[in-house]
């Protein structure tokens, strides 16, 4: 038996959990499944179109509202500030970094702090929130 089979019951997300959790989370989650639907699109789609920085510019907008809203989320460690919480203050230094290298054309620092960002921010930092006891957990698993 796995963990899964023991722990967990897989089903279609039970969106309906959103509707209980404070608006600072709805706002959280929201603009994190934004911003990664975005950072997915900017990683594999074309690169210094018109629609490039549209969408960038989208992207830092949600990527700033999950890091400053995630301040504002304290339940996992009692109210206080916990681990994942340095993810925000990392995303709140790196985003200024990647704009400001792409407006002085240095590609190279661009990319690496949007993919760093990407890869931290959105991807490790949400599968955290699969954990068991999470909301995601319980809209999926529970």
């Amino acid at each position: 038996m796995t963990f899964l089979d023991h722990y967990a019951h897989p089903h279609l997300p039970n969106l309906a959990l959103i509707g209980h959790v404070p608006p600072v989370i709805q706002i959280h989650l929201l603009a994190a499944l934004a911003a990664f639907v975005i950072g997915t699109i900017q990683i594999f789609g074309p690169k210094g179109t018109g629609l490039h920085r549209i969408l960038g510019w989208t992207w830092v907008i949600f990527m700033m509202t999950v890091a400053v809203s995630s301040l504002f989320i304290k339940i996992i460690n009692h109210g206080q500030f916990s681990f994942i919480h340095i993810l925000s203050g990392i995303t709140l230094v790196a985003v200024p970094v990647l704009v400001y290298a792409a407006r002085k054309k240095d590609i190279r620092t661009h990319r690496k702090q949007a993919i760093n960002l990407y890869a931290g921010a959105l991807l490790v930092a949400g599968l955290f929130t699969f954990l068991p006891g999470r909301l995601m957990w319980q809209m999926v698993f529970g």
